[in-house]
């Protein structure tokens, strides 16, 4: 009898598949891989060492347990909890694995290269989760079974295994479990059981034909043949074909297939973008044509692992005359995490499926393990009781305007428009038109419109339209002495433009003056004031604080102009300064200059001079220095020009 860490799947000892039951998700064993051990050891190990962050995760040894930190399914579980989400199961974890591009080294990497590539990859799953995270239905009542990749089988009094559930019918219901493990003991025929098995990421390609199980009838022929000669044992898994290549299809550190990136960022035109989509057809055709090779091994498996991101099972599957048919029931993914895709990869990956996982608790063992794994899951929160919000008011409909409602308010928005843009011609002919059917120039503006102003003067006022506030003064009468209303008012109050030089009324009203908005604008009321005196009360219940007749302004041009004099003859007074300061520098240029006249033309010198010069241009300033330097290196620049044409 083998040992009991080596059950094969296909060849399970008949007195143990006869006291197997089946165990509810509610107390499911958790698998321990390791060498052989004793019962009590096993007992003793797996409630001492366990991840208090993987969903149930328990171990033998200190060397399995730091294997299992240095995974990448724990890395993944301890950011998503850093980062406030729940851990995932291990079954859920390779389904994320599976849909990415590129492949997710396990702990047996040895280079720094794939460590990085480590990274990148719970990068990008961290980021899936994120997404997904979003759309998230809320969970029921009481705490979620995470449902794991393994179905465990019980046989009393202390002996548990585990069988992938993968290796059962897609169909197969959990209480059907135990029918199909003991159907996988039998049948078979005459060539054994085969598995295909495909990986491909990365641009690195592995795939197996093998044989899992013996034909039939080979055991009799070795039960038979011990009576004459003991013959060495066939092996419970054979390899028959297997094939490895590699195509360049991915740029080192960045990630993704070079068609992904096509499709993301637009078509690159660079060489390796060439080459590598080079790499991606060949590979593709490889592979093809690798599977038109083996096609009759293939129609004779029974189960077909193929291990590839969405884009790249297309190679497989969805093409014209494809080997594999897309809805094969055969089809299956590897429920557990898988490294770059190498023949000793599939290797393991074919032991990890055929070989039955075991554990050693008791009946009092499995359900204190049971009861700590439930109460280890994360709990979701109670729901709130959803109370009927209050019904909101109903808002009042509007009452429908009848059209000549309509046609009043198409008038009222037009106006304003006119006033605020300051459009006086066409407010001119439309005011002769329309402007008795709104009821005069000091008609209050309706508050349908959500104006703060009274009157159109005010508005114009408040906008700082010049013309038309001066037509509405001089040529329609509008009336300066109508208050803003009180909101209005008030907000005008709170926050004054700085450009207003007229104190705040002592009882707090506001007129169209108050409002203006510029100072020319208030210059129109004052002119209007002192024009027409008689019209209203400017100075009193207009605000206005002083007429500006004509008289006032030439005045004001008058002052300005003797002011603007009196710069001028200040700017004039201050050149004569300046230039009776520079009259005696004049004066030693010309006495210092003229006899060198002579002495250059005899031939060229240095610039600058004489070395006596410089008693010249003692006691001037550094600007009649410049003044004199430049005027001496001009004239010996002309001397030398003119020795030059002699």
């Amino acid at each position: 009898m083998p040992a009991p860490s080596q059950y094969h799947v296909f060849s399970l000892p008949a007195e143990l598949l006869n006291t197997l039951t089946p165990r509810n998700l509610f107390s499911q064993a958790q698998p321990i891989e390791s060498e052989p051990l004793d019962p009590p050891a096993a007992q003793a190990s797996s409630g001492s060492r366990a991840c208090n962050i993987c969903l149930g995760a328990v171990f033998v040894d200190v060397g399995e347990q730091r294997a299992h930190f240095r995974s990448d399914w724990h890395r993944y579980n301890v950011k998503l909890r850093v980062k406030g989400g729940a851990p995932v199961a291990e079954v859920d974890f390779v389904k994320l694995v599976d849909s990415l591009e590129d492949s997710i080294s396990g702990s047996a990497s040895s280079s720094s290269e794939d460590d990085s590539d480590e990274s990148d990859a719970v990068r990008n799953l961290l980021q899936k989760a994120k997404i997904s995270s979003r759309s998230r239905s809320p969970s029921s009542e009481g705490p979620r079974i995470p449902q794991t990749p393994l179905a465990w089988f019980h046989s009393p009094p202390s002996t548990q295994i585990g069988v992938y559930r993968s290796l059962f019918r897609s169909s197969a219901q959990p209480a059907e479990y135990l029918d199909e493990l003991k159907a996988l003991q039998q049948g078979g025929g005459p060539e054994g059981r085969k598995w295909a098995m495909f990986m491909t990421a990365g641009g690195h390609f592995a795939g197996l034909v093998a044989r899992v199980s013996l034909p039939e009838g080979d055991e009799d022929e070795v039960e038979g043949a011990k009576k004459k000669k003991p013959k060495r044992p066939k092996p419970d898994v054979e390899i028959l074909l297997h094939k490895t290549f590699h195509r360049y299809t991915t740029r080192r550190k960045q990630g993704g297939s070079q068609s992904v990136n096509d499709n993301a960022k637009g078509f690159a035109k660079s060489a390796g973008a060439q080459l590598r989509r080079y790499g991606e057809q060949a590979l593709r055709d490889d592979i093809r044509n690798l599977l038109q090779e083996w096609s009759e091994e293939i129609d004779q498996c029974e189960r077909i692992w193929i291990r590839a991101s969405v884009s790249n099972r297309r190679i497989f599957l969805d093409y014209d005359g494809a080997v594999i048919a897309k809805g094969d029931e055969r089809l299956r993914t590897f429920p557990f995490p898988t490294r770059r895709p190498t023949q000793s990869e599939l290797a393991r990956c074919l032991l990890e499926l055929t070989r039955v996982k075991t554990s050693y608790l008791t009946e009092d063992a499995l359900r204190t393990q049971d009861e700590e794994y439930l109460a280890s899951l994360p709990k979701s929160k109670p729901r709130p009781q959803l109370t009927a919000p209050p019904k909101a008011p109903e808002k009042e409909k509007e009452p429908k305007l009848s059209k000549e409602e309509e046609l009043l308010r198409d008038k009222w928005t037009r106006l304003l428009d006119m006033v605020t843009r300051g459009r006086l011609d066409a407010l001119k002919a439309f005011w002769d038109r329309d402007g008795q059917t709104l009821g005069g120039v000091d008609a209050p503006i309706p508050d349908w419109t959500g104006e703060r102003c009274a009157t159109l003067l005010q508005l114009a006022a408040r906008t700082g339209q010049e013309d038309v506030t001066r037509w509405l003064l001089e040529d329609a009468h509008a009336d300066p002495t109508v208050d803003v209303p009180t909101a209005a008012a008030a907000a005008e109050n709170a926050h004054d433009s700085d450009a207003s030089d007229t104190p705040p009324t002592p009882s707090g009203s506001r007129t169209a003056y108050d409002m203006a908005a510029s100072r020319a604008i208030r210059d129109v009321f004052r002119r209007s004031a002192g024009a027409h005196p008689d019209w209203w009360d400017w100075l009193g219940a207009a605000h206005v604080p002083s007429i500006l007749s004509k008289e006032i302004e030439e005045g004001r041009e008058e002052k300005k102009k003797v002011r603007r004099k009196g710069l001028k003859e200040k700017v004039k007074e201050r050149e004569a300064r300046e230039k009776g300061r520079a009259s005696p520098v004049e004066e030693v240029i010309e006495v210092t200059l003229e006899p060198k006249r002579e002495e250059i033309v005899t031939g060229p010198r240095k610039l600058g001079g004489s070395a006596g010069s410089a008693d010249a241009t003692a006691g001037l300033t550094p600007e009649m220095r410049a003044k004199v330097e430049r005027e001496r290196r001009a004239r010996a620049a002309e001397a030398r020009m003119k020795a030059l044409q002699r």
